[in-house]
This record gives C-alpha cells, structure tokens and sequence, in this order.
C-alpha cells in the first residue's frame, strides 16, 4: 500500500529524527499490524502554509492513486495572521486534492487537526490563550470541511496543550513536538486509520 503525507514542519518533523517523524512512525505501527505499507511519501515543510504547500504538491507531482493520504496544515496561515476565509478557501482545494490523490475516495483521507503551539516555551511571553482561540477557529474550519468532504478527522489539538505538564512533549527547540508528542498523535490515529486502509476498495 501506499501512504502520501502532506502538511508543513509537523508532518516533516522539525528537530526530531525521521524515525520519529509521525507519517514515519504510523506506517512502523501499521507494518506491526499486518499491513504491507511501502515508506510514506511526504510533501511539507517547515514554514508552510496552505497556498504553499499547494505549489509544493504541483511541484513534487505525486503520482496516485494512494491508499492512504494524510492533510496538516494551517498553524502558519494562523501565524502570519492570514484570514480564516482564505484559509477555508486553500485547505478545501488541498482536501479535494488529497481525495483525487485517494483514488477519489474520501474515506482514505486522514486530516489532523492544527496542535496548539501557545503552550510551548517559544510562546511563554504571548498571550497563549488568543493563540488557542485562533488554532480552535482554523481547526473548526479544517474539521467542518473535512466532515463534509466525508474524509476522517483525528483531534491532536488536546495531546499538544498536554505539553503544558509534560515537557518531554516538545523537541529542543521549544517549539515543536518532541517524537514523544508524535507517537501520541499515532496512537490516536490508529484505529481510524486503519479502518481507512483496510475497508474494500
């Protein structure tokens, strides 16, 4: 099976190593249950935000149909202070994208939700709570377009504010999850992903 993961740095994995990357470490857990998955695919990086990973995509020129594909994206739209319309306007584009890359199947379509950086140490002198606000928006919009597109939605937001207690959750620079972090979010998208692959096609 083939897995295409597209996002920014939290699908890249900034400052972890690219076992622990997530995309990594989900295909590792579906190998360890019995799915022949070839190494994920990944178009992001570090940075990006939705009309950027667009062009990233149009350039990298992936060739589906993939049985699985996975959407993140959206913490640098918020960010760089960009508009929830447009933002709506991007990841809907990107989210048909990702079905047509899934064969045109939506139910092979993971999207993860925006984690909330305002809790990491990189944030300790803003005012975390309007961070949380904006990221709980941006994620209203990628959940309601990902619920009406009929692809599956997995909720990382809550693991990441854990961070707040646990600061093995973040990796060294302060602001990106840790391979820990990363683990958790596979564990939460486990089952659900593997109700996606393994469903008749």
């Amino acid at each position: 099976m083939r897995f295409l993961a597209l996002g920014d740095s939290y699908t890249i994995g900034e400052r972890v190593a690219e076992n622990e990357r997530w995309p990594v470490q989900l295909a590792a857990r579906l190998q360890e249950q019995g799915v022949r998955l070839a190494a994920p695919e990944i178009i992001a990086k570090t940075g990006w935000t939705t009309d950027e990973l667009a062009a990233g995509i149009e350039a990298a020129q992936p060739q589906g149909p993939y049985d699985l594909v996975s959407l993140l994206i959206g913490v640098n739209n918020q960010y760089r202070g960009r508009s929830q319309e447009e933002y709506q306007a991007q990841f809907a584009a990107l989210l048909q994208q990702a079905i047509a890359f899934a064969g045109g199947e939506p139910a092979r379509v993971i999207v993860l939700s925006i984690p909330d950086w305002g809790v990491t140490p990189f944030a300790a002198r803003l005012d975390g709570a309007a961070i949380a606000a904006e990221i709980d928006a941006f994620n209203a919009i990628n959940r309601a377009e990902a619920e009406q597109a009929g692809a599956h939605y997995v909720d990382v937001t809550a693991v990441s504010r854990q961070a707040t207690t646990d600061p093995t959750l973040i990796a060294d620079d302060g602001l990106h999850p840790s391979g820990k972090m990363y683990t958790a979010w596979v564990e939460l998208a486990l089952p659900t992903v593997l109700q996606a692959v393994m469903r008749d096609p």
